[in-house]
């Protein structure tokens, strides 16, 4: 996958609104950084989206489990853990590489489209595939949403510039 798409993914979005408050890599164990980004990097998937999908998911908290079942920093459910030969969801290792080839297997599915991938990775991808952009559950646009803030306040970070008057 290019820079370029990435870029673009939600330049729509101004960078004020993405100066919330979010927890970030800097407050995440290093290994859990260290194999998010070797992960993004090994799938090509932009290093910032799987930061605020973990952001998002669950706050670098790698204990984190969720009322449905959820496990981990990117909160992999068990079938998609099983889907991703995870075998122990709690590692941080084995579930970040599950999670971000997850995400990569949804952004080639949706042809490179960002903002689908990540409704997807909400939702699962059958609501996504048969609905697209017409999916207006309020959960997943707020999910969608909140990812987008997440993932241009990392840009911003780690790419001071790349968005503004850029027209990218």
């Amino acid at each position: 996958m290019s820079g370029k798409p990435a870029v673009a993914f939600f330049a729509a979005m101004s960078l004020s609104t993405a100066a919330q408050n979010s927890y970030s890599p800097e407050s995440a164990a290093p290994e859990a950084v260290y194999y998010a980004n070797a992960y993004a990097d090994h799938y090509g998937v932009p290093r910032e989206l799987v930061h605020a999908v973990i952001a998002q998911e669950s706050g670098w908290n790698q204990r984190a489990l969720s009322g449905k079942g959820a496990i981990g920093l990117m909160q992999l459910m068990p079938h998609t853990a099983s889907r991703f030969s995870v075998q122990n969801p709690t590692s941080i290792q084995e579930n970040i590489g599950g999670g971000v080839r997850y995400l990569a297997t949804l952004i080639d599915l949706f042809h490179g489209d960002l903002r689908m991938a990540v409704a997807a990775y909400y939702c699962g991808e059958h609501h996504i595939l048969t609905s697209g952009l017409r999916y207006h559950n309020a959960d997943v646009i707020a999910y969608v949403v909140s990812v987008e803030k997440r993932y241009e306040r990392e840009l911003a970070l780690h790419h001071p510039g790349k968005l503004k008057g850029t027209g990218q």
